[in-house]
């Protein structure tokens, strides 16, 4: 499995299959490395759909050798044989969580709360991400990071860190600063007319940080 850096797809299983699909191959193809799947589903989806509707995205993104995880969903992530979990806060039950996991791929939204990113540490999880970074409506749950948050959590972990929240090509200079592997988007790629030429676009601001 290829390191965890760059491009990391967050999924809104809500927009329609085929079009959804379609998009997560072409944004595949311009470089994606991570892919997200949002605990967000259509309403009328019953657990076997969205069984089904994952399997498919982990098929198109095993032909790139790209994992695929889902946001907190621990019983559909083994179910579907996903390669892993995104946690939004620590599981109660998380010693009894762990072994299930323990050769798949965790990680956790973390925000101005050290502390979170210190236990990420302690756990050994496979990365954090930091939410949100700029303002955003996809990300209206999250609080505004603090510059000093991202600066501190390099101190206190070597595991990769993702910023995410409003990040797009223009702003994404703005983060040059800091210490991070990658960036999580939605919109700025699922929303663009060409999927593959806007994660590309992405990759190669990354690959120019200094």
């Amino acid at each position: 499995m290829r390191k965890l850096e760059g491009i990391y797809l967050v999924l809104d299983p809500v927009q329609e299959e085929k079009s959804l699909l379609k998009s997560l191959r072409q944004a595949l193809e311009g470089g994606v490395g991570l892919v997200q799947i949002w605990n967000h589903w259509p309403e009328t989806f019953c657990h076997k759909d969205k069984v089904e509707l994952s399997k498919k995205i982990q098929t198109i993104a095993s032909e790139f050798a790209v994992p695929v995880l889902i946001n907190a969903d621990l019983e559909l992530a083994l179910e579907a044989e996903l390669d892993g979990v995104h946690l939004d806060r620590i599981p109660e039950n998380w010693d009894a969580i762990r072994p299930l996991f323990a050769e798949k791929l965790l990680g956790i939204t973390v925000g101005n709360d050290l502390d979170l990113v210190r236990w990420a540490d302690k756990n050994q999880l496979s990365y954090i991400s930091f939410c949100s970074v700029f303002p955003s409506s996809s990300v209206d749950t999250c609080e505004l990071v603090l510059p000093s948050s991202i600066q501190k959590a390099r101190e206190l972990t070597v595991l990769p860190i993702f910023l995410s929240g409003g990040i797009r090509p223009d702003n994404l200079p703005q983060l040059d600063a800091y210490a991070y592997e990658g960036v999580a988007v939605i919109s700025g790629i699922l929303g663009a007319e060409d999927p593959k030429q806007a994660a590309n676009a992405y990759l190669q601001l990354l690959k120019s940080k200094p």
